[in-house]
């Protein structure tokens, strides 16, 4: 992730309220995933319990809650595009279906950012979902998770240039 800038002293804040937003995206996808819930009734929880605050004696820190939402919605609304961009990065034999729903969670909302987000740098992306996978894994999954996303970057046309050009 970059250093913040010295001029703005709220970029760390920034940073750090998306990153929790990121992980807490990645928990309320998983939840829908496994405990079949809805996008209103997830969102909803997620708001009033979940964001910024102590659960089961873990602090979350404070998420940036319109990012959070943009990213679940973004998931629910683009996953026809998603899972096959996911699919084709995987290695052959090993379908979305074939791993496990934290694993899906990370690499959807990672691969929403990816196609959609182009304000977002691709190595941002990329850093950040793997220290959330990095979160739930000890064992190889983080590289696997690098893995994939490069290639959803490079199979979606994506660079780090993007992002400035798109400003």
């Amino acid at each position: 992730m970059a250093q913040p800038s010295p001029r703005d002293p709220n970029s760390t804040r920034t940073a750090n309220q998306r990153g929790a937003a990121r992980l807490a995206a990645v928990q309320a996808l998983y939840q829908m995933d496994v405990g079949r819930q809805t996008l209103e009734d997830t969102l909803s929880q997620f708001s009033a319990v979940h964001l910024g605050r102590e659960i089961e004696g873990d602090e979350y820190l404070p998420a940036d809650a319109d990012f959070f939402r943009q990213i679940v919605t973004g998931v629910i609304k683009s996953q026809l595009q998603i899972d096959p961009a996911v699919d084709n990065a995987l290695v052959d034999g090993w379908p979305m279906g074939r791993i496990d729903a934290t694993l899906r969670a990370i690499l959807r909302a990672a691969t929403f950012e990816l196609l959609r987000r182009k304000d977002i740098p691709v190595r941002v992306v990329i850093t950040e979902y793997v220290d959330v996978a990095k979160a739930f894994y000890e064992d190889d999954a983080p590289k696997m998770v690098n893995g994939v996303l490069n290639a959803v970057a490079e199979a979606a046309g994506r660079d780090d240039d993007d992002a400035v050009k798109s400003k």
